[in-house]
């Protein structure tokens, strides 16, 4: 069910809440499926008897409705993948983050200034000093890491098991060697969660307006700190990524990794219109 906290300007919406306050902005109907969300949303007034939009919808539409920038936020980890984001628009940025198992997501302004850190927040970026490991690079293929991650799930409850059998299908996939073959085996064991950042604007390449991305992908490895993914290299494309894709992490601090974060971002002469 919808809802809406006037007094900071958010608001808890699914998508299919998000699809009928797109056609109603169009000044068409929803089509069929969506009248029980329509419904939904007359119910608490975000929308009026004939269609029309509450002012406090203002800055959250006008932001949907013409991005500048489009950051999303991609986490994998126990509960599955869960979504957050921002939308910088032109007169308003909302950031919106999922919950686990819930179907709305909170949309909330925030300061254009902290978008980055929002960012970092949505990731659960944390300080890292007591993380170290005489392994500072980690090059595999994506299907032993795909074997690594079966044997994590077929060993859940028994720890010094786990770990055995994770060692033992990485040395079956054959890569990687020691010491490599050892951090691996405690990453995979230690992954808090897997997250991506991507970036999109419309920007110009090669003198033409193009779609422009920018993308991070980062294992959040706990006690055992963060490693970028490097390869497959980000931005990947569907079916782009194989079993005999390289795997390449490459372990970094926090402070680098808020660097690259801000790095997402365009500056103002990469965009059109800005």
């Amino acid at each position: 069910m919808p809802s809406y906290d006037s007094s900071r300007a958010r608001f808890r919406l699914a998508d299919r809440h998000l699809a009928v306050l797109a056609h109603l902005l169009d000044g068409e109907n929803p089509p069929d499926e969506l009248w029980p969300s329509l419904g939904e949303l007359m119910e608490i007034g975000l929308v009026g008897e004939e269609g029309e939009l509450a002012p406090l919808l203002r800055n959250l539409l006008g932001a949907l409705a013409a991005p500048l920038v489009m950051a999303t936020v991609e986490v994998t980890g126990e509960h599955g993948t869960i979504n957050h984001g921002v939308i910088v628009g032109q007169e308003a940025v909302i950031a919106h983050e999922g919950w686990p198992g819930e179907e709305e997501s909170e949309y909330t302004p925030i300061a254009p200034h902290s978008l980055v850190w929002e960012l970092a927040r949505m990731v659960n970026l944390q300080a890292d000093d007591e993380a170290n490991s005489e392994v500072s690079r980690i090059e595999t293929t994506m299907g032993a890491l795909d074997a690594a991650l079966s044997a994590l799930d077929e060993g859940q409850g028994d720890e010094a098991a786990t770990k055995e059998l994770i060692r033992k299908s990485l040395t079956e996939a054959g890569t990687p060697k020691e010491p490599e073959l050892s951090e691996l085996t405690e990453l995979v064991m230690a992954m808090n969660a897997m997250w991506r950042i991507s970036t999109a604007w419309d920007g110009k390449h090669e003198g033409e307006r193009a779609a422009m991305v920018r993308a991070l992908a980062v294992w959040d490895c706990g006690p055992r700190g963060y490693w970028v993914r490097e390869k497959p290299e980000e931005p990947i494309l569907e079916g782009q990524v194989g079993p005999e894709s390289e795997l390449c992490l490459v372990r970094t601090r926090n402070g680098k990794i808020w660097e690259k974060i801000t790095d997402l971002l365009p500056d103002k002469e990469d965009m059109i219109d800005a």
